[in-house]
């Protein structure tokens, strides 16, 4: 059976990979050995030099420099038994060097959190939205006026804030910062990075909302000490992310990975993208909804909302309710389709089943995993283990907070060093 979580902690004891990169990927050292802080929370210089594979003497060099531009401080840790003198001494990041904003655009609502560089959250807003798809401008507004919200809530002023990470569904190139399709948008090809950066005035770095989980995954989550690992989630769309070798895997064109508009049956039911036979047509909110309202005529509750119709749905199921049953073992097995597909395509060590709508346990029943297994290559070796993360909406910002932390990070240490 998938093993199952609940939550993550607001105030993380350490973020952010705790694998380290290595080769021609790997950033500058005084970069590693701040990097290596973070994810710890609390690290002896000793531990640093030794996790990196470097003298002392060149870390107590540059942990001066990071605590002398007020990147890092020292901490003294709790003597154990019976121990006498001064406390030994740890390294950890000082929350207040640099703050940044996360937010999620989604199809029905917005959320965004405030973290520092530590990876600790201090505020956390949402709200709902009327209209599923709606032109740029009003998205860009919806934005702007959330991140206002939230920075307030937080205590802190814009001018504290270094950047916003932001995941929107649909296809995102990360690198352009241009949305060429999303299901929340009207318009294609839309420049949502330089637009929401303009009307914010601050950088801002989109990308789509699933590769902003699986940050929040690698930062905050289960994939921390993973190399390779897949993220699956399934909400009012199918979507997937991908780490190997310790960072996100985009695709030559930044447009990769999109499990939801694999083919499952030629020909078959219509997906919101316009073509058929998309595994998302078979498994996502919509799709669940369609078969309720023709099996079980079933329509929207009074204030629009599939949510309702989707608890009914499940509540009937886990009733008895025959038809409602059916409904789910049948996405069950479309969805074991896609995860044996994942599996024999990029072999990850670890699928994480993320997103609220893994409350509904038929969706990851042991028939679905047996299923997978199934379908799935047996050669001597045991398939991958699958997690179950039923985190609450604000995990997606906090994926977009994790988005705007690296590239701050990387900022920090690159040309704008010189200036510190």
């Amino acid at each position: 059976m998938p093993r199952r979580s609940n939550s993550a902690p607001l105030a993380p004891e350490g973020c952010g990979p705790a694998l380290p990169l290595a080769g021609q990927a790997a950033p500058p050292l005084r970069q590693q050995v701040f990097e290596r802080v973070r994810a710890a929370g609390q690290i002896p210089r000793v531990d640093v030099a030794k996790d990196l594979g470097v003298s002392p003497g060149s870390v107590t060099a540059l942990t001066s420099e990071l605590i002398a531009a007020g990147l890092i401080h020292e901490v003294e840790t709790p003597h154990h038994g019976s121990a006498r003198g001064r406390p030994p001494v740890a390294l950890s990041v000082s929350p207040g060097a640099r703050y940044v904003v996360g937010m999620k655009m989604g199809d029905f609502g917005h959320s965004a959190v405030v973290v520092d560089f530590a990876g600790g959250q201090l505020a956390e807003m949402d709200f709902q939205t009327d209209a599923l798809k709606k032109d740029a401008a009003t998205l860009v507004e919806e934005a702007a006026s959330l991140f206002e919200a939230v920075v307030e809530k937080a205590g802190l002023t814009r001018a504290q804030i270094s950047a916003v990470g932001v995941g929107l569904a649909g296809v995102v190139d990360h690198e352009r910062g241009h949305v060429p399709w999303s299901p929340v948008l009207l318009e294609r090809d839309m420049p949502i990075r330089e637009q929401m950066s303009a009307r914010m005035g601050l950088p801002v770095h989109i990308d789509n909302d699933t590769n902003v989980l699986t940050l929040a995954e690698l930062w905050f989550g289960a994939g921390r000490h993973k190399s390779s690992f897949a993220v699956v989630t399934i909400e009012y769309g199918v979507g997937m992310g991908l780490v190997i070798d310790n960072q996100l895997y985009r695709g030559a064109m930044g447009l990769g990975l999109e499990l939801g508009h694999t083919k499952v049956q030629l020909d078959g039911a219509l997906c919101r993208c316009g073509a058929r036979g998309c595994l998302e047509a078979y498994v996502a909110d919509y799709a669940l909804v369609r078969e309720a309202r023709v099996a079980l005529d079933m329509n929207r509750d009074q204030s629009g909302k599939i949510s309702s119709m989707l608890e009914t749905l499940y509540d009937q199921a886990k009733a008895g309710n025959e038809r409602a049953r059916t409904i789910f073992r049948r996405a069950g097995r479309y969805l074991s389709v896609g995860l044996s597909n994942v599996v024999h395509l990029f072999d990850p060590d670890l699928i994480i089943l993320s997103g609220e709508r893994m409350r509904y346990d038929y969706l990851y029943a042991e028939e679905v995993v047996a299923e997978m297994a199934a379908l799935t290559l047996d050669k001597g070796r045991p398939p991958p283990k699958i997690d179950i993360n039923v985190w609450g909406g604000f995990v997606w910002a906090r994926g977009g907070a994790a988005l705007a932390l690296s590239a701050v990070t990387d900022e920090t240490f690159g040309d704008a060093w010189a200036d510190i």
